[in-house]
């Protein structure tokens, strides 16, 4: 298996405070990997350095061998193309219209779409993920669980080959979490590589090849989709009332 995305002796430390250390491991392209474990464990910064959200205090962080801290302009707006988050709590522009904050990923990277043609994306993505409201409005006129249908629908704009889910079923009922699931389970089966934080076991076993178990801001252990299904690592710590 090709390493697309690598952690080598990662860490990352802020306000004096150590939050991860010494984690490394190897992203397979096409592969999907959750990353479970307590609360304050340090998951969801685990999936951001891997992203290239944050930069590592400790280690490096590698996309297809370079460091993305290291990257010039154009190697990290590639980088960024090619990669896409959801937040866990969605991270939408609050001056701005569902439209504008939907079309500004594709003025980006895609300068020479036309306005037609970025509206009917917008109006297609939208579909996908099932949001029905206007796209005039503003975030604050939505729901917690309509703003992350938004959430993920620009994520998916241009078309990205790898996706970051920061919870990305929390705050929608089973309908909407069941729909985005399979959005994500026809990503995996197309090739597509994913990295996602959950603390849904339901989910975990059904689209990881690999967990990665963080606790105390350390690895503490990696399984593959067999040891998913009969280790009892990953229900401990859901079982503690984690809040992934």
């Amino acid at each position: 298996m090709a390493g697309l995305l690598e952690l080598k002796n990662a860490g990352f430390s802020a306000q004096n405070q150590e939050i991860i250390r010494n984690i490394s491991w190897v992203y397979a392209e096409g592969k999907t990997t959750a990353l479970v474990g307590p609360s304050g464990g340090g998951k969801s910064t685990v999936l951001k350095l891997s992203a290239g959200l944050l930069v590592p205090t400790q280690g490096e962080v590698n996309f297809r061998g370079k460091s993305i801290s290291q990257m010039s302009r154009r190697e990290n707006l590639e980088f960024r193309k090619e990669g896409a988050v959801v937040f866990q709590d969605s991270a939408l522009w609050a001056n701005q219209t569902i439209q504008q904050i939907l079309e500004l990923p594709l003025q980006v990277h895609f300068p020479e779409m036309s306005p037609r043609d970025r509206t009917a994306r917008v109006r297609e993505v939208l579909h996908t993920v099932g949001y029905r409201k206007e796209t005039g409005i503003r975030p604050a006129m939505l729901s917690m669980g309509e703003q992350k249908l938004v959430a993920f629908a620009r994520a998916l704009m241009c078309r990205p080959g790898i996706l970051f889910l920061d919870e990305w079923t929390e705050s929608l009922d089973d309908r909407s979490a069941r729909r985005l699931v399979e959005l994500v389970r026809t990503h995996k089966l197309q090739g597509h590589t994913i990295i996602f934080v959950s603390h849904d076991l339901h989910i975990i076993q059904d689209l990881a090849d690999y967990a990665l178990v963080i606790s105390g801001g350390e690895l503490h252990t990696a399984l593959t989709d067999s040891q998913i299904e009969s280790d009892a690592t990953i229900g401990r710590f859901l079982e503690q009332e984690v809040d992934t």
